[in-house]
């Protein structure tokens, strides 16, 4: 059970707090290997990796850092330094989870740190802003832990003891529990909301199962697809049913966005796609925040005190299709587009509370007219939550398995 965890921060000025980070963890049987990503001053002992060895990583040097004359500029060179460096430790097999100590300055390396690592690789960051609105979502790992550093910006004390003690122990027994994945059967991706209003993976995922793949389904309110995006962009999905790309459609109106790369990844990594508009025509925003100008006077629906979604006009359902389109164009594997013409949510049904006949229909004679050739659209007389869908997407899907599009290995 012992297990190395990487402890990372500015030890120029935070010497204190991370070596009693590192005191907790070897205090509780861990080990410890340290990252120094100062700039400016040197820890009062050496890391195990210089911040020399970081900003060389980062392709430059600690000399530019300082002659850069801008803190920002100096700190993202040490972000990705030690991004690339930690990466490294992590595949050589020398560390088994990760913590990061910091202000906004540190939170800002620390983020991108963590993101360089993989899913099931446990993250924790110690930070004075926290759950801030500071910290955009497209920029969180799908899988990191934080805690708030209360009453930690300037040495130790009692208040700060117990964040950092928690953490410590966190990420140790993190390190210590955590089953990483083990890809023993080929590993579909699928993107959904609840049953409320999608109720496909009910059916298709015991149907994929007993076809020999795991099946994991992403909650796609914004986290949910970073991380489905990042398991994407390292190629490990057999194949996705990315059948709720509504974040396309929140990043492009202002709601919970899961990046600019949302509905590309799996394309570039040329893994083969059955895509479908699930909640295309909703953008989820803040419930508890006021509708953002942009959309108000619109219908709404308070999905809890949460989440609330905002439905989007002809128009820009229009500017919706373009984009999927053009996201998709860029495939470099082949896409199944399944486009049910009866309503892509349990909300949009003839009689439902969102349902818009004029915008459903000028969304689909948009992604008919603009679908890239690469692309094989199947337009379908039934509701996303018909079984009808359901039968349509398994036969695309066997029939890739039967030409070998899909490998079951």
């Amino acid at each position: 059970m012992s297990k190395t965890i990487l402890v990372a921060g500015t030890y120029d000025t935070k010497d204190d707090e991370l070596g009693y980070l590192a005191d907790v963890i070897r205090g509780q049987g861990g080990k410890v290997l340290t990252m120094d990503v100062s700039v400016l001053g040197d820890p009062s002992s050496p890391a195990d990796v210089s911040k020399h060895q970081v900003a060389e990583a980062g392709g430059s040097s600690i000399k530019a850092a300082i002659e850069s004359g801008d803190e920002n500029t100096a700190m993202q060179i040490m972000a990705r330094g030690s991004a690339t460096k930690a990466l490294e430790l992590y595949r050589d097999g020398l560390i088994d989870g990760v913590i990061v100590l910091g202000g906004t300055m540190g939170t800002d390396l620390a983020l991108d740190l963590c993101a360089a690592l993989p899913v099931g690789v446990p993250k924790y960051v110690v930070s004075t802003v926290s759950f801030s609105s500071l910290i955009p979502p497209d920029r969180l790992p799908s899988d990191v832990q934080m805690i708030l550093w209360a009453g930690g910006l300037y040495g130790l004390n009692s208040i700060c003891k117990a964040s950092l003690s928690q953490a410590a122990g966190a990420v140790l027994g993190a390190a210590r529990a955590v089953e990483a994945p083990k890809r023993e059967r080929p590993l579909i991706g699928m993107t959904s909301f609840g049953k409320t209003v999608l109720r496909y993976m009910v059916t298709l995922k015991p149907a994929l199962e007993e076809r020999g793949f795991e099946v994991a389904v992403f909650h796609a309110t914004g986290m949910g697809g970073r991380a489905f995006e990042s398991l994407a962009a390292e190629g490990a999905f057999a194949a996705v049913f990315d059948f709720a790309p509504q974040e396309v459609s929140n990043h492009m109106f202002g709601g919970l966005s899961a990046g600019a790369d949302r509905m590309t990844n799996a394309g570039r990594a040329g893994t083969p796609q059955l895509v479908a508009p699930g909640c295309y025509d909703l953008v989820d925003i803040v419930g508890w925040q006021p509708v953002p100008v942009a959309l108000e006077g619109r219908p709404t629906h308070a999905h809890n005190r949460l989440l609330t979604s905002a439905v989007l006009t002809a128009e820009e359902r229009r500017q919706v299709a373009g984009v999927f389109c053009e996201k998709l164009s860029g495939a470099t594997a082949p896409v199944a587009l399944l486009l049910p013409q009866q309503g892509c949510n349990e909300w949009d049904r003839p009689g439902g509370d969102l349902h818009n006949a004029e915008g459903l229909a000028a969304f689909c004679a948009e992604v008919t007219s603009r679908c890239p050739d690469n692309v094989d659209l199947h337009g379908m007389d039934c509701h996303i939550n018909d079984q009808e869908f359901t039968d349509k997407a398994l036969q695309v899907f066997d029939g890739w398995l039967a030409d070998g599009t899909v490998i079951l290995e």
